[in-house]
């Protein structure tokens, strides 16, 4: 935020009579978008068929938005605020278009919905009507960086908007109702993270008109004293706004804001001046109470509709059917006197006009809000200079992570002076080997600092919280208004966030097809801590079926990845890093692991995405194998060449091809995705016919539904997760899920016609490894030494790769 100079005095009583008249414009457009086909400034009465066929739409919250809104132009005028507005309340659609209509922006983006009567009507038809709009505030509306269609996320979307951002004011609504969900009362603690010297400022405005759909809500039925006491427990100072005469609440709706960009003014000036010692602010908050529905019928059929449920959605309901909701409709947009809000081409009136700000300064025009428009590239240092070095096949091991830590460093410093790269984890960036990072940079931190705490600082790039909530959260923010980032997790947690990651993935969605929405820098995941290494945390740690709802979501929006080693993970990182408007989800483990490629075979490997890894095969050139091995992740890697390792020595003579996948969507048809492989090389990769034994990360059934349509899907056995986990040892995580070297081995025996009797004598020496593996494990608490010791047969000097736990 600019540092503000004070009005000369308080708004004055023709300045809130104009304010309240804008209000009243923009609620008569809400109401003209929730009902109108047409005759949008009621120049002759009310018809049926002037009503639309259908009512949508969700009217209760959005005079309270309508409201703030006006104020918030009023501020951004006198103070020259740099400020967009998150609005939280799930469906307040009509308020927000209503309003970016208003200020002129809406025009602006779409032409065709100009600022006259013509317009009017094809801006109330389009609203929640086929072809139209959604009826939240969606990626079309302007100003929007918050998909309004689930609740709980405002004030994180909100902080992370701020982060960096030192002359933005975030204005964030958070509805009584949103207020009840676990994320938002978590999002309250942002305030812990956010610097007054760096970043900009969130002005959360609590909107409490008391209920939900159906019911009452819980901070609408606290008293103040309660409200108070809650939100300077979180570190706020609440400022309340209550009543339901406008006359009056416009007077206090104004002077509360005054004193609290005062105060936000205040905490920048003091913190970025050091005129004082450091100590963490109280962060003003402001508190609305005001009626559900305020402004619309206050009885219907003889029922409480203002101030209660009745108001929440379509207050009435009839108006095409039955004459007397018809009359009651008209009654209650003619009491707005839309005559004395638009001139006679349907135009605001001048005087209304003046009131919005002009240019960039208009909220739904902020490029905040369109952070594509203010994203500079990220500056990246060659990861190539990161390599891992080994002299042949699995000859070093390797921590992929900690690899990859390195080059998050270096990322980190190359972009300090920009500040636009930040990384996200919920207290897991040393336990996932990211540690390099902290040679560059802490963890952000405003509480106490003791002597003996490590890594902590007021201007860190890393945020670490316990909440998978807070760390998307933010970082959503944080791209949606122009920045980069990184958000590392325990894979078995990210599910915590799966709504967070469906509602990103349709923002995504929506906004590629609307020109006037710029790229923004794609979410990348690092799922890391795997399921086949959680072993010493048990089954309650294993879940890698994060993979399965990322694939759901259109082909042009997701990539998965799974590098099976540190140099194909520093490629895939360096990649995803470099893309736009896309979701990235990495799955590297961190342990100690065989290296498989050198970095130039790594290039090549992953910009193909996939490939035959001649070197671990037996197949003459030019001759197909007898079977394919294939396999996608890094555990999956290692037992398909153990079991290759295992068929090699026992029968010399059969053909095997090893194949590795790395980007998951290459499997999919080329038709289905842009990454999709086509037919012909998909069957010159997996053959027409024979048998393939694919070893999988995550849960089999997707590589069945990835690869359905192709020639040989009736010849894909799948091994992966099958729900089957515990405390116990590394391998005998594998074990119990078939997908370990010896399962592997046995169905490539029994799978190659003619081969399950020849080699029967094989089998039964696999079985009775495994039998041995069984009791070696319950007697001695760990994994056979042969197993823990093995190294693929033409590693050089190779180091030994110990699969120890966390």
């Amino acid at each position: 935020m600019q540092l503000m100079t004070n009005p000369n005095e308080r708004a004055s009583a023709e300045d809130l009579e104009l304010l309240d008249r804008y209000w009243r414009a923009a609620n008569y457009l809400s109401v003209g978008q929730i009902y109108l086909l047409d005759n949008p400034l009621l120049k002759e009465p009310l018809k049926p068929e002037h009503i639309k066929p259908r009512l949508l739409g969700h009217w209760g919250t959005t005079p309270g938005l309508n409201f703030i809104y006006a104020h918030l132009n009023r501020a951004i005028c006198i103070y020259d605020l740099n400020a967009i507005y998150v609005c939280g309340p799930g469906h307040g659609g009509p308020g927000m278009v209503a309003n970016t209509y208003l200020e002129g922006t809406y025009a602006e983006v779409y032409p065709d919905i100009t600022r006259d009567a013509d317009g009017l009507r094809k801006l109330f038809r389009q609203f929640s009507f086929p072809g139209g709009i959604p009826s939240h505030a969606a990626p079309e509306t302007p100003g929007s960086i918050h998909e309004g269609g689930e609740l709980g996320y405002a004030l994180v979307h909100a902080y992370g908007a701020a982060f960096d951002n030192p002359d933005l004011v975030v204005a964030c609504v958070i509805g009584d109702g949103e207020a009840e969900t676990g994320p938002l009362a978590a999002s309250w603690h942002s305030n812990k993270f956010l610097s007054p010297v760096h970043d900009g400022a969130v002005l959360p405005i609590l909107h409490l008109n008391g209920y939900k759909i159906a019911n009452p809500t819980i901070l609408g039925r606290m008293t103040d004293e309660e409200i108070r006491d809650l939100f300077r427990g979180y570190g706020h100072e609440p400022l309340f706004v209550e009543g339901d005469d406008p006359h009056v609440m416009h007077r206090l709706m104004a002077d509360a804001l005054d004193v609290a960009l005062s105060s936000i003014r205040s905490i920048q000036q003091g913190a970025r001046n050091q005129t004082t010692s450091f100590h963490r602010p109280r962060w003003p908050v402001i508190v609305l109470r005001s009626p559900k529905g305020w402004t619309g019928p206050k009885e219907i059929d003889g029922l409480k509709v203002e101030g209660f449920w009745r108001a929440h959605q379509v207050p009435v309901t009839n108006p095409r059917g039955n004459p007397d909701h018809l009359k009651l409709l008209e009654q209650w947009m003619r009491s707005y006197g839309p005559e004395k809000l638009f001139d006679a081409n349907g135009g605001l009136v001048p005087e209304l006009q003046r009131l919005a700000p002009t240019g960039n300064r208009r909220m739904g025009a902020n490029p905040h809000a369109n952070g594509g428009l203010l994203k500079h590239e990220l500056k990246l240092p060659d990861f190539r200079s990161y390599a891992v070095d080994f002299p042949s096949p699995g000859g070093t091991v390797a921590e992929a992570t900690r690899e990859l830590g390195r080059f998050l460093r270096d990322v980190v410093k190359l972009n300090a002076d920009a500040r636009n790269f930040r990384i996200m984890g919920p207290d897991e960036t040393s336990s996932n080997r990211l540690d390099a990072v902290f040679e560059a940079t802490d963890r952000i931190w405003m509480e106490g600092i003791e002597p003996y705490d490590v890594h902590l600082a007021r201007d860190g790039r890393v945020m670490e919280v316990l909440s998978e909530h807070l760390c998307q959260g933010w970082l959503e923010g944080y791209l949606l208004t122009g920045r980069h980032g990184f958000f590392s997790c325990y894979e078995a947690f990210i599910h915590i966030v799966d709504s967070m990651f469906n509602q990103h993935a349709k923002w995504l969605k929506v906004s590629r097809a609307l020109p006037w929405r710029r790229p923004i820098a794609s979410l990348n995941y690092l799922l890391t801590s795997h399921v086949w290494r959680q072993d010493h945390n048990g089954f309650s740690h294993q879940d890698p079926g994060f993979i399965d709802l990322v694939t759901n979501k259109k082909a042009d929006i997701v990539r998965v990845y799974l590098p099976p080693d540190a140099n194909t993970l520093l490629w895939v990182a360096d990649h995803c890093l470099r893309t736009y408007d896309r979701i990235n989800v990495i799955v590297a483990g961190k342990q100690p692991f065989p290296q498989w490629l050198s970095m130039r075979e790594a290039i090549t490997h992953c910009e193909a995405g996939i490939g035959i890894w001649t070197w671990a095969g037996t197949e003459a050139p030019n001759a197909e194998p007898d079977v394919v091995m294939a396999c996608a992740g890094d555990v999956p890697t290692l037992e398909t060449l153990a079991a290759v390792d295992l068929l090699r020595k026992a029968l010399p003579d059969l053909k095997i091809r090893v194949v590795n996948v790395v980007d998951l969507m290459t499997l999919q048809p080329k038709e289905q995705h842009p990454h999709g492989l086509s037919d012909r090389d998909f069957d010159s990769l997996f053959t027409r016919d024979k048998p393939v034994i694919f070893a999988y990360h995550g849960y089999p059934y997707l590589i069945h539904r990835l690869t359905y349509s192709r020639t040989n899907h009736g010849g894909m056995h799948v091994r992966g997760y099958a729900e089957e986990g515990t405390t116990t040892t590394p391998f005998d995580m594998v074990v119990l899920n078939q997908l370990d070297r010896f399962h592997l081995a046995i169905e490539a025996i029994e799978r190659v016609p003619g081969l399950g009797i020849a080699a029967a004598h094989v089998k039964q020496k696999l079985r009775d490894a495994l039998i041995e593996h069984s009791r070696y494990v319950r007697e001695h608490g760990e994994d056979m030494p042969q197993i823990r010791d093995w190294i693929w047969p033409n590693s050089a000097g190779g180091t030994t790769p110990r699969q120890t736990g966390d």
